[in-house]
């Protein structure tokens, strides 16, 4: 495709310098990268796409300046909570929006395969999801595993906040049935570990993604911008970008 001019916000932070290398690996260019304290709306208009990496607090303003420059933007930015899904539901009403707590094509298709192992194993299989990442990471359960999580909830029919298990600590008394719990780690340098496990009644049924690199974030980021640009208004995800 032709040359997009990408405008990166939260460019100096880990996904930001892998981004960078990622937009020129794909034969794109790197237009404006700004960072906290800097603000992407001076440059917005003449980017094609805006890709957000940055905090959750930098949103609303992120996604204004998209909205008043009328490009598409593509959110990486993790630990967000449901005021920031309902800014993001407002700015798709006038540009195109691609969320996701995971770029990689690998995690999504495991989103997917947890889906439809929810739905089809049912109440007797406990889930668990399993997320291990690098000493730096500020924010848990990862934007990755709240992502599988959500795709089991689908694949059962519930709400993941109503039957959400987390941190648990002393005596917790039993698994509530139809929960689905999340055990968190963080060591290294490890750029992404998850697992979902399914746990039945004498067997056990586990499907896992590793992330050897976070260039296959920053790949599927670029992946990502290059196909929400030139679409409609609207809200998008990782499904619509692998056609799932």
């Amino acid at each position: 495709m032709a040359q997009l001019n990408f405008g990166v916000i939260g460019h100096k932070g880990r996904m930001g310098q892998a981004l960078e290398a990622a937009i020129a690996d794909a034969g794109h260019a790197l237009f404006a990268g700004v960072d906290a304290g800097g603000s992407i709306r001076p440059f917005a208009a003449q980017c094609d796409v805006l890709v957000d990496f940055s905090a959750p607090d930098a949103l609303a303003a992120n996604l204004g300046a998209a909205k008043v420059a009328g490009k598409p933007i593509v959110v990486g930015t993790t630990g967000l909570e449901e005021p920031h899904f309902v800014m993001l539901a407002e700015a798709a009403r006038v540009v195109p929006v691609l969320q996701s707590g995971n770029f990689s094509a690998g995690v999504t298709l495991l989103a997917h395969l947890v889906k439809e192992a929810a739905a089809r194993l049912g109440d007797d299989y406990d889930i668990e999801v399993l997320e291990m990442h690098h000493r730096m990471k500020v924010d848990a359960p990862s934007g990755t595993a709240k992502l599988l999580g959500e795709a089991a909830a689908r694949g059962r029919g519930i709400v993941l906040s109503d039957n959400m298990e987390s941190g648990r600590h002393g005596m917790t008394g039993a698994r509530a049935q139809g929960a689905i719990g999340f055990a968190t780690l963080r060591g290294g340098t490890v750029a992404g570990e998850h697992s979902v496990i399914f746990a039945g009644n004498e067997e056990r049924l586990t499907l896992s993604h590793s992330a050897e690199n976070r260039m296959i974030f920053a790949r599927g980021a670029v992946r990502a911008a290059e196909w929400l640009t030139g679409r409609g208004a609207g809200r998008y995800t990782m499904n619509d970008v692998l056609g799932l």
